[in-house]
């Protein structure tokens, strides 16, 4: 990318999102802003969608804080080293994720999708999914 090309203002389309970035089972993540798409440095940004009643895996995501902003739905996050902890989050909450810190998304209605908006100060979208003995 060239230095003009960079300081450039770009709009992501929908249809532009990369969906070819790091997955944690049952939720779907489409890059926004982020080095794949825009050839950001320090920022990754992007769409994250959960069907009705799904549970995802247990992840972290190494060394970045994320921030979480939830645009639909209800949504439980369970963290702790056994997922012992919880909190819940509805449209217009935002969530604070910091690093390293495991955790796990629910939807907690079986008729509506968890939408969210999800922001990163790296990249790359780091994404360590692990196995964990539940509480």
């Amino acid at each position: 990318m060239t230095a003009e090309h960079a300081a450039e203002l770009r709009v992501v389309r929908p249809d532009e999102r990369d969906v070819a970035t790091a997955q944690t089972p049952g939720m779907q993540r489409a890059a926004g802003v982020a080095a794949s798409t825009v050839g950001a440095e320090q920022l990754w940004l992007g769409h994250v969608t959960m069907a009705p009643g799904m549970v995802s895996g247990a992840h972290h995501h190494g060394a970045v804080e994320s921030a979480i902003y939830i645009i639909s739905g209800r949504a439980r996050f369970r963290f702790g080293q056994r997922l012992e902890r919880e909190i819940d989050a509805g449209p217009g909450d935002f969530v604070f994720v910091p690093p390293k810190v495991v955790h796990q998304e629910l939807n907690m209605d079986d008729n509506t999708p968890v939408e969210m908006i999800v922001g990163r100060n790296g990249q790359e979208n780091v994404v360590v999914n692990v196995d964990v003995e539940e509480r």
